[in-house]
Order: C-alpha cells, then sequence, then structure tokens
C-alpha cells in the first residue's frame, strides 16, 4: 500500500486552495467533499467525454476508513484515470471546511456553464437567483431545482460562487445534474430568458399574482422563476421587468417564507402543472 498522502503534501497542500475562491477561479477547479456528492461528480465526469471535454475528476483522496467502506469510489476514479490517494485524517480534515469532516475529496473541474448553454433548447423551468449571497440557501434552491425538473439555475448579479463548499454540500450532488450558470448582468439574463419564449415571474410580497390554482394557466407554460436575495428580496428594477409579480398566500399569522421554503413552493407549483 502506497504511504498516506498527509496534510503537508504538496497535492493536499494545492487542494486545500480550493477552499478559496479567487484559487477555484484561477484554477477553474473546486473541491467536493462526501461520499454521495463524490459519486455523482465521478458520474458526471464519465458523462462528459465527447460532448462537455472539461468535465472531469482529477484527483480523490480517501481515508483508510472510507476506502475500506466505499471500495467502489477508488475503484471507479482509478477506471476513469482519476489520480487517488489515500490520506491521513488531518489531511481530509485539512480538505474541509466544516466541522466535521467526511473523510473523502475530490478535486472536480468547475461546473458553471455559459448562460447560453444553460438555456440550450426549449427549458420550460428555469430558477433564477438573483443576488443571492448566502450558499447554503443557494444549494438548497439548486437541490430543489434539480428535485422539481428544472431544465437550468441561473445565478445572475451579485451571486454567491456555486462552488462555495457549503453550496456544494447543500445542493447534494444536484449541482451535477442541473445545468448551473453564473452571469453577472441581470438584465442580460432576463433577455435571454424571453429570448427563450420563457415567461419570468417575479416573487413579491405585495404580488398581484396569488400562486393557487387561479395561476395554473400561467404556469402551463415555459416559466423563469425569479428570487431575491434573502435579506431583501428583488430589487425594484428587477421585479419590473418581470412579466408578472408573484406572491405565495400567507393563511397563518408568519410575516413571510425564508427562500429556500419560497423558491421550493413556487417550482412545485410549475412542476404540478406541467406533469397534470
Amino acid at each position: 500500500m502506497s504511504e498516506l498522502l498527509t496534510e503537508r503534501t504538496p497535492r493536499v497542500v494545492a487542494a486545500r486552495k480550493l477552499l478559496r475562491r479567487a484559487a477555484r477561479v484561477e484554477a477553474g477547479r473546486f473541491l467536493v467533499e462526501g461520499v454521495r456528492p463524490v459519486r455523482d461528480a465521478l458520474t458526471w465526469a464519465q458523462d462528459g467525454p465527447g460532448r462537455h471535454e472539461n468535465r472531469r475528476v482529477h484527483d480523490l483522496f480517501l481515508t483508510d476508513a472510507v476506502a475500506d467502506r466505499h471500495p467502489e469510489l477508488g475503484e471507479r476514479a482509478e477506471a476513469a484515470g482519476v489520480r487517488v490517494a489515500r490520506v491521513t485524517d488531518k489531511a481530509a480534515a485539512a480538505l474541509s471546511d466544516t466541522v466535521t469532516p467526511q473523510g473523502v475529496a475530490a478535486v472536480c473541474s468547475t461546473v458553471t456553464v455559459g448562460l447560453s448553454e444553460a438555456l440550450a433548447g426549449d427549458p420550460r423551468l428555469v430558477t433564477v437567483l438573483v443576488g443571492v449571497a448566502d450558499p447554503g440557501n443557494a444549494g438548497t434552491v439548486v437541490r430543489t431545482s434539480d428535485a422539481a425538473g428544472a431544465d437550468a439555475v441561473v445565478l445572475a448579479g451579485e451571486a454567491v460562487d456555486p462552488h462555495n463548499g457549503k453550496c456544494v454540500r447543500a445542493s447534494m450532488g444536484s449541482l451535477f445534474h442541473v445545468p448551473v450558470a453564473a452571469h453577472r448582468d441581470v438584465d442580460e439574463v432576463l433577455d435571454a430568458l424571453r429570448a427563450r419564449g420563457l415567461t419570468v415571474l417575479a416573487t413579491a410580497g405585495d404580488g398581484d399574482t396569488v400562486l393557487d390554482a387561479t395561476a395554473d394557466d400561467l404556469l402551463a407554460g415555459p416559466t423563469a422563476w425569479l428570487f431575491g436575495s434573502e435579506a431583501h428580496g428583488l430589487d425594484d428594477a428587477t421585479a419590473r421587468r418581470a412579466d408578472r409579480r408573484v406572491r405565495v398566500p400567507i393563511h397563518g399569522r408568519a410575516e413571510s417564507l425564508n427562500l429556500a421554503t419560497a423558491a421550493a413552493v413556487c417550482l412545485y407549483a410549475s412542476a404540478r402543472v406541467h406533469h397534470s
């Protein structure tokens, strides 16, 4: 058995740098932690050749405990030409930004695609996060979008990096299932959505359209949902450019829903109509 890599081994040191956004941008790579996300990353990479040559898993780091419990990870990685290394527990901890490291991490090519690629074909349901800064919320919405059958997720404006470790973990592998684009110009995103024939719906607490059965006709066609930041929602300029402002009805005494919950309600309302 080869010697275990430590937290001081150059390969581990280089991978650890990817915990910082600037290093991820420079390298075009990011870290994925956990058995299920790593398994999804390997599948994503194997689906890439011939269509997406940039889909690659470059390194897989495992502790002895994880390698023994999940030998298929190392076997799949080696078969795909991925460099596989056993690491010490301290090295695994160095590759994690969590309190309880999971003992397995992979270095992957970044997953984001261009806006035109994300909206290619005839998308019927698109999630747009405008200025969303919280990585946990963003990752959860990516996961919900995947579950609801969305065709793409777009992070518009000054939004969180989808390759942030917390975002990756919250997506639970969905980051590898649905096209994700990051585009800073919100107006260009809205123009691209309309060019694809999508009705743009803005979530707003004071919206004039209520998300109930009376909205089914509106939801029947191709739709893009706009969700704003956690603290302030959508800015007025962006909301005005939407085709309709939609509010989720509040039947109890709660003032509002948080971002992830509101997104789930809206996306599944569209999914229900699309699949009925």
